[in-house]
């Protein structure tokens, strides 16, 4: 008898299924999500957690002297840091992802979305709200303005404060 592998999971189909879903039950909704993922652990804090809990409880074996298994702690709690180090992900990240837990980015993935959805961003300026100083002067050589003077136009710094302060 063979053993299928499972298909790899798609992360992307699971965000756009949750914010559907979110979609449907409304405002108050996108709230309390917003309010879970506040609160969701990352597969990256997760490590950092497990390490740091696996090098104290290797300590512990310590006050005596340090036998093997307080070694074998410490040098797992070690590589495993040291991987996240130099790799920024590791197999226990990959073990904690497994069992459903999900990196800051998808967190983050889906809490843009949820802001996107609840309408956070709609008034911020685009790149069609900024004023191009050299598209004007190179219109203005050619005898027409260089954008519409019914658009409101923001200055690129107000611009990018605005949307510094939106999307925090």
């Amino acid at each position: 008898m063979t053993v299928q592998p499972k298909p790899p999971i798609d992360k992307k189909q699971q965000l756009r299924e949750r914010i559907s879903k979110i979609a449907v039950d409304g405002p108050a909704a996108v709230d309390r999500r917003l309010d879970e993922l506040a609160g969701e652990w990352t597969t990256g804090r997760m490590v950092k957690a497990a390490s740091g809990l696996m090098l104290l409880v290797g300590l512990l074996p310590a006050r005596k002297s340090i036998g093997p298994v307080g070694l074998g702690l410490m040098a797992a709690a070690g590589a495993t840091l040291a991987q996240y180090w130099i790799c920024r992900r590791s197999w226990l990240a990959d073990v904690f992802s497994v069992c459903g837990a999900r990196s800051g980015t998808e967190i983050e993935d889906e809490r843009i979305a949820l802001r996107v959805l609840r309408g956070d961003f709609r008034d911020l300026p685009t790149l069609h709200h900024i004023e191009d100083d050299d598209a004007m002067s190179r219109m203005a050589d050619e005898g027409g303005p260089a954008y519409d003077p019914d658009d409101d136009k923001v200055d690129p710094k107000r611009a990018a404060e605005l949307i510094v302060q939106q999307t925090r």
